[in-house]
């Protein structure tokens, strides 16, 4: 990547270079993808920022906390819905076991869809951000484990192996487009990687007692789901009804049921009902029906339509559902639920930590300490390390348009891992334990400053190392 001098004064602009690797074919999707992140970040914040505010507030904080005891029914007769072990679950728990699965659920249409035509379908693309993804994780958890070794909250060594796509990519949207796209879609691979890695933790470490026979009939569910998707049915509410059943199996069966969002979305069938050669037929003959001038004029002189003309249009929109799979419709309908409801939601309810009794020396100790390091110091190290070596022996390229620079900047922004951290935290300490209770919050209290630490890093470092004006692979619109 070449970048020169301007006249006027010292500031770096980009210069493009003909022979950069740069490659568009997943380029459009990656963007749309990379602005519902970035715009589902800011609500995040704004929704972590309240939750600080409010459990700090006397005479409020209060009522913040034991409104997520409150219980949670959906009972058809006798039979609670949302109950665990034949305990009704309260609104903390619904949030984290229910509505955090619909958020896995999309995690795992985002893998499948990345697999199949998105950043992950080309192994040349991949292969950096899988690496460094690697190195991501396997850092941080050594420099929680060495630091941790012990004491009584090691089991907590998988907390700083996220990375949060929505926070981070709110980050680098702050710099506009000074950031080269294959940049933002690097860091966005990274962390779908490092979602995968949190979804083998979880349900590798974080089982309790089995269920056996709940769980040989969710088995049984599922390979109904996925006979369906081989037999190419396409309808969401089969999809949707069955996962809900699975998601209550794996709820009351001892794995963690946010596993079932992540297996469910994988048995959504990636296939439209219309292959686009036949969409496009239909599309022809419908508005073929349409007279040409005669027609048109007709069309300008009254507001309503026939209902021939009616007809007509409904075949055209008819056939354009069709040919949008189920996969990406349920990824696309799901966005806004899961950015400006359940994520914001989840934020509001665990990133509220009391800090009025909190001794300030204790965030440089302990458990807070532990994960502030790993968050920030070892996922950069991993990060890069692992990318250095991968550019260095020749196994991928940088993405365009890029330096070390701005490698180094995303490896820091690989440090925010808010989302999936504080999840896994809660998994780790049990709430209900005093003891617990304290290295919970001390645990969150590491997770926000360490992702604010470092965001704020890489932001500065950005800033001032990023050259002037729009990068060569944006689009100035």
């Amino acid at each position: 990547m070449k970048k020169e001098k301007t006249t006027k004064s010292n500031e770096l602009s980009w210069k493009v270079d003909p022979k950069s690797v740069f490659d568009t074919g997943i380029f459009f999707a990656a963007r749309q993808a990379l602005r519902r992140h970035a715009s589902g970040g800011n609500t995040l914040m704004i929704a972590t920022v309240l939750a600080l505010i409010v459990a700090n507030i006397p005479c409020i904080n209060n009522h913040y906390f034991e409104f997520w005891e409150q219980e949670v029914r959906l009972q058809i007769g006798s039979f609670n819905i949302f109950s665990h072990a034949g305990e009704p679950m309260t609104l903390l728990a619904f949030i984290n076991d229910a509505l955090m699965a619909i958020f896995f659920f999309t995690i795992g249409l985002e893998i499948k869809r990345s697999v199949l035509v998105g950043e992950l379908s080309s192994f040349r693309n991949a292969l950096l951000p899988i690496i460094a993804a690697v190195g991501g994780m396997v850092v941080p958890v050594l420099f929680y484990w060495s630091m941790s070794r012990g004491s009584d909250f090691t089991n907590g060594a998988a907390i700083p192996m996220a990375t949060d796509i929505a926070f981070s990519l709110s980050v680098l949207a702050m710099l506009g487009k000074r950031v080269p796209l294959s940049l933002k879609i690097f860091l966005t691979t990274l962390a779908v990687v490092d979602d995968i890695g949190g979804i083998i933790v979880i349900a590798a470490f974080y089982s309790t007692h089995i269920e056996w026979l709940l769980l040989l009939i969710a088995a049984v569910l599922l390979g109904v789901l996925m006979l369906g998707s081989v037999m190419h049915i396409k309808s969401k509410i089969f999809y949707l009804g069955i996962g809900g059943v699975i998601w209550f199996l794996f709820l009351n069966s001892g794995i963690h049921p946010t596993i079932a969002g992540v297996l469910v979305a994988f048995c959504v069938p990636a296939t439209p009902v219309f292959a686009p050669r036949k969409y496009i037929t239909k599309i022809r003959q419908a508005i073929s029906n349409f007279r040409g001038d005669e027609d048109l004029s007709e069309l300008e002189e009254r507001t309503l339509l026939s209902n021939e003309q009616m007809n007509w249009l409904k075949e055209v929109e008819s056939a354009s559902d069709k040919v949008i799979s189920p996969l990406q419709d349920l990824e696309d309908s799901l966005h806004a639920i899961v950015n400006y409801f359940i994520l914001p939601l989840f934020a509001f309810s665990n990133a509220g930590i009391f800090l009025l009794d909190t001794d300030p020396i204790s965030v440089f100790e302990g458990i807070s300490i532990t994960i502030i390091a790993s968050l920030v110091l070892g996922k950069f190290i991993g990060i890069l390390l692992f990318s250095w070596i991968t550019v260095k022996l020749k196994l991928a390229p940088m993405p365009a348009h890029s330096n070390w620079h701005m490698m180094s900047s995303v490896a820091m922004l690989g440090g925010i891992g808010f989302t999936v951290s504080i999840f896994i935290a809660t998994l780790s300490f049990n709430a209900s334990d005093p003891a617990q209770l304290d290295l919970l919050n001390h645990a969150k209290l590491g997770i926000v400053a360490g992702s604010v630490l470092a965001g704020i890093i890489a932001f500065v470092w950005l800033h001032f190392t990023l050259p002037k004006g729009i990068a060569p692979d944006e689009v100035d619109d």
